[in-house]
């Protein structure tokens, strides 16, 4: 497996969890459980993503621009998540504030797989896409 479909995975895990809060209602235990669901996979993903795909390609000059940009992004999302952490669920602020989220983790997504992918692809051997995936895969699974 290659980087790309390593992160295309949980790309889509992400997507799917996203649509399933957009669908909740309230201060629910199924909010909740999706919401904690969503967070555990942002942050172990962008962790994993940063260590394994950003701080290789943040040192070639094609790669570094969207390299940043795309660990710029990762903080944002965070600040979102703990704008998010310190509103009532049930308030009709949280769900302003997810759906900010959800578009932000969209774009980020979005301009990751149709933009930055294409260029890591071809700044990187082969060997290295490996790699990159077999190291992402067992920090993910930790």
């Amino acid at each position: 497996m290659k980087i790309f479909e390593a992160l295309r995975n949980d790309h889509d895990k992400q997507r799917a969890l996203i649509n399933l809060l957009l669908n909740t209602h309230g201060k629910s235990d199924v909010r909740n459980e999706y919401y904690q669901q969503l967070k555990a996979e942002l942050e172990t993903h962008a962790v994993a993503e940063e260590r394994y795909f950003y701080a290789p390609l943040i040192q070639l000059d094609n790669t570094v621009g969207l390299s940043r940009h795309g660990v710029a992004e990762h903080h944002q999302i965070d600040k979102y998540i703990a704008e998010l952490d310190d509103l009532e669920m049930s308030s009709p602020q949280w769900l302003a504030t997810f759906k900010k989220l959800a578009h932000k983790v969209d774009h980020h997504l979005a301009e990751e797989e149709h933009e930055f992918f294409q260029q890591a692809g071809k700044a990187l051997t082969e060997k290295d896409k490996n790699k990159m995936a077999d190291n992402y895969l067992t920090e993910i699974a930790s």
